[in-house]
């Protein structure tokens, strides 16, 4: 039995199990280990029928914090793990989804919770039976005994109760019904003989679903939760299962040699793993020490360089100051030069003295153009050790990958961010990838927070905080090894929630000049009969007419924000919000479809759609077209004034609406920078509108006049 221990060990709290359940991915836990991790804020009073495991003095082992436990109350407190808040009998919140500590894989119990669960009664009576092999010098003894006491030789499992010899005669007696009762030898753990189903408890399980695999009962079948599902008579599947296990003990015992062997290869390379991790750990600090060296011989060097020039100077400089100092009265130069004065005979004053001028003269000339023997900054000697310090940085092993590069181009930021990256050519074979991420310009942002193992080259990170910046990087493993970090990047989340809507196929759209796709979440602008009908009238110049179509949802309140992308080569499109009143008259009003001057703002730059732009109004547009951005003119007197009012088209578009504050922003969604804001009426309900302008034009082709519309796409 002590061989078997390993299989018989709860994965939460690493102690023996008691009273396991079985989950849905067919792993066990402890009842009481589930329960704790349900209820992580109350004080369990939960107690087993076999006691509990710390207060039986025979028990081979004691229950104790395990890491595993530490774990998934940490995941518990960080809201890693779902809590739904049902209640039962209590008011704190039950949390109903966790990870199994077997597989991983999240396990949600639903609303029935634990009682949704199996007892795995195998498992229990073989630990039973484990506990009794490790205590056999303790002895059961009878329940039902007066003093002083026996020993129990047989269990009855009808009558949850240890008997000795006569006690069980005499509580069994022939020709009775308690004569029929199942007993076994004397044991402390004692399980219903029929199984009862969890979803109906007063049914007995007779078959077993395929699907979910596990037992159910026939009202399970019928109507309950496994009625679509494919299910066998349990007879069946107990002869199928005991079958196939019995293959499968068989098949492992016959390869008994061949497993002997494996696990022979298994220690040799268990030995090799040793030595070559100490070899590689000495070859490891070599190259350190060499390192070391090298940047102490390098050290070394450089501040004897230091040191030369710095004495250097300070001699030049000091034999400056003492001949300096021999210009000064009585002193040096000019108290020799007096003394020669002195000097009455005409040829030895001359002999001395023209030397003696020469100096003189020289001392003067360096008095008027003073200059230091030496300078006392030392520029030159400034160390810029960044690039090293960044090949430190970057120092791995030869078998680690080469850091990943965050695709930015494919990297978006949203309600929540989707971040790619990339690995060079050359680059070794990776495990998995570690997203690290921190807000920027907050307290918070020493702090990194790292999201689960990624597989790909792509996650989705959520629970971004709005309107602020983050910084992303990214590391790959392979064998327990990390690459070093990617470039950091980082990104402005939008500056109020994201607003959710499609496109609204009833209210006002026209299904002859705009296609929706069939999610509704893009609209392309194509050619129309009526237009060919229309352009009939025409004869000179031409027509433009604006087709709106608006999201399916309005606003009320609060603040929100959305973002879309254009296609570049769209001639011309209106993004903005729009009013409920202000939709009424754009969609019932009847409409000129050949008057270039029917929409109030066209977009032609006559400048007298803008004599009353600052007055606040119940729809704001801005043009977009032709891979450019064109802001609104604030007035009449900044109508020639262009260049400032025309900006590269972003890729993506972001509109804010705050309708409590009656204003509008537009955003390059991208880096989050706002272009252009301005005051709108938001009397009513405000919804975000567009409006697409198709462009006709002429192509002369074996002298034929050919109409050739451009199609204008439209992503949300």
């Amino acid at each position: 039995m002590e061989i078997i221990e390993r299989e018989l060990i709860c994965p939460i709290c690493a102690e023996l199990f008691t009273q396991p359940l079985i989950l849905p991915c067919q792993h066990s836990v402890c009842h009481r280990c589930v329960r704790e991790l349900l209820m992580p804020s109350r004080d369990d009073s939960f107690s087993t029928d076999a006691g509990s495991e710390s207060s039986n003095p025979g028990s081979p082992r004691a229950r104790g914090p395990s890491p595993c436990t530490e774990k998934l109350e940490r995941l518990v407190r960080s809201g890693s793990i779902s809590s739904p808040g049902w209640r039962r009998s209590s008011v704190t919140p039950r949390v109903t989804t966790f990870p199994c500590p077997g597989c991983q894989h999240d396990i949600d119990l639903g609303e029935r919770g634990i009682s949704m669960l199996f007892r795995n009664f195998t498992l229990e009576s073989i630990v039973e039976r484990y506990r009794q092999a490790a205590r056999a010098a303790v002895a059961i003894m009878c329940n039902t005994c007066k003093p002083p006491v026996q020993e129990a030789t047989k269990s009855c499992m009808d009558c949850k109760a240890s008997f000795c010899n006569e006690c069980f005669k005499m509580n069994h007696p022939w020709g009775t019904p308690r004569a029929q009762h199942e007993y076994v030898g004397p044991t402390t753990n004692f399980r219903p003989k029929v199984l009862m189903c969890p979803e109906h408890e007063m049914e007995k399980v007779n078959m077993y679903c395929e699907v979910c695999r596990r037992p159910v009962c026939h009202l399970c079948k019928l109507g309950g939760s496994h009625a679509n599902h494919r299910v066998t008579s349990m007879s069946s599947a107990y002869k199928i299962l005991k079958e196939k296990l019995s293959k499968s003990i068989h098949y492992l015992i016959s390869k008994e040699d061949q497993v002997r062997t494996q696990i022979s290869e298994l220690e040799v390379m268990m030995r090799h793993t040793e030595e070559n991790g100490q070899l590689a750990e000495r070859r490891a600090n070599e190259h350190f020490e060499h390192l070391f060296e090298t940047l102490q011989e390098r050290r070394t060097e450089m501040l004897r360089s230091i040191e030369q020039s710095r004495s250097l100077r300070v001699e030049r400089l000091r034999a400056q100051v003492e001949e300096y100092q021999g210009m000064l009265e009585n002193s040096g130069l000019v108290g020799y030069a007096q003394e020669v004065l002195k000097e009455t005979d005409q040829s030895c004053f001359v002999q001395t003295a023209k030397l003696l001028h020469v100096r003189i003269q020289k001392a003067t000339e360096s008095l008027k153009t003073f200059q230091p023997a030496a300078t006392p900054s030392f520029e030159e000697f400034v160390l810029d050790t960044s690039k090293e310090e960044l090949l430190l940085k970057e120092l791995s092993f030869s078998g680690v990958p080469a850091p990943p590069v965050i695709d930015l181009s494919r990297c978006r930021v949203y309600n929540e961010g989707l971040i790619h990256w990339r690995l060079s050519e050359d680059s070794l074979p990776t495990d998995h990838h570690i997203v690290e991420f921190r807000k920027l310009g907050a307290e918070e942002e020493s702090r990194w927070s790292a999201t689960e193992r990624v597989y790909g080259c792509s996650t989705v990170v959520s629970d971004l905080a709005g309107d602020a910046r983050y910084a992303f990087r990214v590391k790959s493993c392979r064998n327990g090894v990390f690459s070093p970090c990617s470039p950091e990047v980082s990104f402005h989340t939008p500056p109020a929630p994201v607003f959710g809507f499609l496109f609204n196929e009833k209210c006002g759209f026209s299904a002859e000049r705009l296609q929706l796709s069939k999610r509704r979440d893009s609209v392309e602008s194509v050619a129309g009969t009526s237009f060919l009908l229309a352009a009939e009238r025409v004869q000179t110049g031409s027509y433009i007419c604006l087709d709106y179509i608006i999201g399916d949802t309005g606003i009320s309140h609060g603040r929100h924000y959305w973002a879309f992308r254009v296609e570049p080569d769209s001639y011309m499109v209106k993004v903005g919000v729009a009013s409920d009143s202000k939709l009424t008259e754009w969609f019932h009003n009847p409409r000129d479809t050949s008057s270039p001057r029917y929409d109030h703002d066209s977009g032609h730059d006559s400048g007298s759609e803008d004599a009353c732009f600052e007055v606040s109004q119940p729809f704001t547009l801005l043009t977009v077209g032709m891979g450019r951005l064109f802001i609104p003119k604030a007035s009449a007197s900044a109508a020639g004034d262009h260049s400032s009012r025309v900006l590269p088209m972003p890729q993506r578009i972001g509109v804010c609406l705050d309708y409590d504050a009656a204003r509008v922003f537009f955003y390059d969604a991208d880096t989050m920078r706002c272009v252009y804001e301005r005051p709108v009426d938001c009397s009513g309900t405000m919804f975000p509108a567009f409006g697409l302008l198709e462009k006709r034009q002429i192509y002369m082709h074996s002298n034929t006049s050919i109409f050739t519309f451009i199609n204008i796409y439209f992503y949300i």
